[in-house]
């Protein structure tokens, strides 16, 4: 059973979800560092160098990053299948990657894209358009954000050199209400 939320409930997920990827962001931006110059080559032509040179990455290493802290609220209204960020491969906030594990080109990509998806979003319309993926699809999984992040990545990894705009394929999925 879908958990269903009337739109003003969705609005106040939308703005703590928003609210958590601003705090999180701000606390592991210190720590980060800049893609390094081997995988800043490997996502070229794909990303803008402008992109890749904003971005930050971060490895943890004897920490997890914590849920949010509205997660049981949502737990209390019925919802069962909220995803773990502690048992994800990484999170971006923004334009900052944590991960809890080394970054291959695969997990880079898949991140970036989602960078992307920021970067053309904005932070606000992101978090509202990820909440309201979750509660339409039910999962992890049927986000329409993390569709087009394993679509993209999934044809970057069969063939890296086959060189195509990000930036395009994400502009083209918010110009089709693909999300």
């Amino acid at each position: 059973m879908t958990v269903q939320l009337d739109p003003a409930r969705v609005t106040q997920v939308s703005s703590l979800t928003a609210q958590y990827i601003l705090t999180q962001q701000q606390k592991y931006l210190p720590r980060a560092v800049p893609v390094p110059l081997s995988q800043k080559t490997a996502m070229a032509g794909f990303f803008s160098a402008q992109l890749l040179d904003r971005v930050r990455i971060l490895v943890l290493r004897s920490e997890r990053i914590a849920d949010p802290d509205f997660y049981p609220m949502l737990q209390s209204l019925g919802f069962k299948s909220l995803p773990t960020q502690s048992g994800m491969a990484a999170i971006t906030l923004c334009d900052v990657v944590v991960s809890h594990e080394a970054f291959s080109n695969g997990l880079l990509f898949h991140e970036l894209v989602h960078v992307e998806q920021y970067r053309q979003l904005g932070i606000p319309r992101f978090a509202e358009l990820y909440v309201r993926g979750f509660l339409s699809g039910g999962s992890y999984e049927a986000i329409p954000l993390e569709v087009n992040a394993y679509s993209l990545g999934g044809r970057f990894e069969s063939d890296p050199s086959e060189i195509f705009s990000v930036a395009g394929e994400v502009e083209r999925w918010i110009a089709e209400g693909r999300f």
